[in-house]
């Protein structure tokens, strides 16, 4: 036996295309080459996301973050996308903005966030409204995710939705100039149409 038959084997790098028809881990998902794509794995399964956010979404994304870190970063950690949400091996998650209370900061880690957070938001975008309206919100009710909030910049709304039992509830939906307030998350106040404020006529 050569030096060469005694080096362990090493799984090659598969591509996207080459593992769509096997059961996704987060292992996998994690090893595969940077083809300048985002993917999430939903149910075992690779699922390409849309095309990069638009200007309005990354500016919602930016001023929800802002106004969110101001009022709430003494109780909470507030964390951006592309960060990984890893709710099991099989499902792997990217919201816009998540929340995680100080006291459960062990959920963060090297990989990224593993476990429910306290929110996750999603800004919608014309290529993921049923995404983020259906498939996302049924993996973050699986997975006990408290609160979920879905932005639309086009309608200019903030659906506030809350857990019960295994599935959300719609418990409010804020319009331009409604304060978004949480009973869940008691440092949460603003105005939904400040969101908006630096989005240029496009």
């Amino acid at each position: 036996m050569t030096q060469e038959d005694k080096k362990p084997k090493q799984e090659p790098i598969r591509k996207p295309d080459e593992i769509k028809e096997q059961p996704v881990t987060y292992e996998i998902y994690a090893a595969m080459p940077d083809d300048g794509n985002r993917y999430e794995v939903v149910d075992g399964k690779l699922e390409l996301m849309s095309p990069g956010p638009s200007f309005p979404h990354q500016s919602i994304s930016g001023e929800l973050e802002y106004i969110l870190k101001n009022s709430c970063r003494s109780e909470y950690m507030i964390c951006d996308a592309p960060l990984d949400l890893i709710l099991s091996e099989h499902d792997v998650r990217q919201p816009d903005i998540m929340m995680i209370h100080r006291s459960r900061l062990s959920i963060i880690t090297k990989r990224g966030v593993e476990g429910a957070p306290d929110l996750a938001v999603e800004i919608l975008s014309p290529g993921s409204r049923k995404r983020d309206k259906v498939g996302k919100a049924a993996t973050y009710a699986r997975y006990g995710v408290p609160e979920y909030w879905i932005v639309d910049p086009e309608a200019i709304t903030l659906e506030r939705f809350v857990l019960l039992d295994d599935r959300y509830e719609l418990q409010d939906l804020f319009e331009e100039n409604d304060r978004v307030h949480s009973e869940k998350l008691p440092c949460v106040s603003f105005i939904v149409k400040d969101l908006f404020a630096d989005i240029p006529p496009l």
